[in-house]
């Protein structure tokens, strides 16, 4: 009798404790993958035809491919710190590049509450492998900023074989320890991606995990797999010279094996048998440079014309979100905080968010509410609201406006600015409130 009581316990509180298991579970693991520098043309899915990207492809007929999706700033640094805050980068002072060779002691303020540590109160495993960007000392370090492990650079580039910065500086990292390692720095990323993946699996830990890979691809310098060093430690200068006639043949390789890396992290949450819990998020930190391409856009990199800054965008949640559909909903970096955070079920804890939850886009197609969107980089400021987009430009104390509608004119030839005088008195007296408003008590870390 005393071993059926026992027996009958124990079976007890096995069912009674699944349900709580489960609940452990029902939190989805995130995985949030951005490509650097690539262009709203360079994969296939968007229309390259010289760049064949099946495994990006693949996320795309899986979830929903985003027509409209922008990069909050227009380089690098501000589009990270936008994202790590669900905020305008203006709020953090972050609006430009956190260089190798002037930042060396400054980065987004661990005031800042960052997606990383939303997500970890909430129970989640984190890890950051790839590219850091918002700050080079060491309180900087994303091991400060909620991340339980971060193995790659924090700057803006590296040598993809050497791992040395554009200063000259080895910068390949294991949490707060620089820590170098042979091996291709997008193989790398991958390679701790993998790793992340399948130590973190909540079916042994018990918790959901948040991974973010910041790919360097396809960024200079252009390196593939085999290519030599082109800096070594200790030098600023390229120790050989790459080849122009090259460059878009070794920019090809640069994102197909960033494509098959992703595969390779696709083809992990599938083993552990993850997929039907996990959001994948796949996009890019600014638009394309010359050397890539950003379809029909006008310009690149760093401008506030559409090619600066409107970028791919794919999410996938198999079984939430309907499979192989696109959107027309304009949605920025920062929105991918408050609709993680919704996905689970809570508000942001940081002041000032900015993003919007886009969860019932994703899950019901439901349009977003009406807003005012705000770009601004160097003398130069962007509001746009619906299809009209106003670009104000400051230069020697003159003040020159542009305005186009992007339905009719997504390549921005024809400037109505002439025909639209009370929208631009409108429109302009919204985009110097803003200007004020998001730099009320600031300290400016770059412009």
């Amino acid at each position: 009798m005393k071993t059926l009581a026992t027996l009958t316990i124990s079976s007890i509180f096995l069912l009674t404790s699944i349900p709580c298991m489960a609940k452990k579970y029902s939190k989805p693991n995130i995985v949030l993958i951005m490509a650097d520098d690539l262009g709203y043309g360079d994969i296939s899915c968007y229309g390259s035809t010289k760049i064949n990207t099946p495994n990006i492809d693949r996320l795309a007929l899986q979830g929903v491919k985003f027509l409209d999706f922008h990069s909050n700033g227009t380089v690098c640094s501000p589009t990270r710190a936008a994202l790590m805050t669900g905020k305008y980068q203006q709020r953090t002072g972050v609006e430009g590049v956190i260089t190798a060779a002037s930042h060396r002691e400054v980065g987004l303020s661990l005031s800042e509450i960052t997606l990383a540590e939303e997500l970890k109160k909430q129970g989640y495993s984190t890890g950051i492998f790839g590219k850091w960007h918002l700050g080079y000392a060491e309180n900087y370090s994303p091991f400060k900023q909620g991340f339980d492990s971060f193995w790659g650079y924090v700057g803006g580039n590296i040598d993809y074989q050497s791992h040395v910065d554009q200063e000259g500086y080895l910068d390949w990292w294991n949490n707060v320890s620089i820590s170098d390692q042979e091996g291709y720095s997008t193989d790398l990323i991958t390679k701790y991606g993998v790793e992340f993946i399948k130590n973190s699996n909540p079916k042994n830990t018990g918790k959901p995990f948040f991974l973010y890979l910041p790919h360097e691809a396809p960024h200079y310098p252009f390196q593939g797999r085999k290519d030599a060093a082109v800096r070594k430690e200790g030098s600023s200068t390229y120790t050989r010279k790459v080849n122009q006639d090259s460059i878009p043949f070794i920019y090809k390789e640069m994102i197909e094996i960033m494509d098959e890396g992703i595969g390779k992290v696709m083809q992990t949450i599938d083993d552990e048998g993850l997929r039907e819990n996990t959001i994948i998020v796949f996009c890019s930190d600014n638009g394309g440079t010359k050397y890539g391409s950003n379809g029909v856009l006008r310009d690149f990199k760093a401008s506030l014309y559409e090619g600066g800054h409107r970028v791919p965008a794919i999410i996938s949640f198999p079984g939430k979100i309907k499979e192989g559909t696109t959107t027309n909903e304009t949605v920025l970096s920062m929105d991918f905080l408050p609709t993680f955070l919704d996905f689970i079920g809570v508000k942001p804890s940081g002041k000032n968010i900015d993003g919007v939850s886009i969860k019932n886009l994703l899950l019901h197609g439901k349009k977003l509410a009406n807003r005012d969107l705000f770009w601004s980089f160097g003398d130069k400021s962007v509001i746009r609201n619906g299809d009209w987009k106003l670009i104000s430009s400051k230069s020697k104390g003159k003040i020159t406006n542009e305005v186009y509608n992007l339905k009719n004119d997504l390549g921005e030839k024809k400037d109505l600015n002439s025909t639209k005088t009370q929208y631009v008195k409108e429109m302009l007296l919204k985009l110097e409130k803003w200007e004020k408003e998001v730099r009320i008590g600031v300290t400016i870390i770059a412009k």
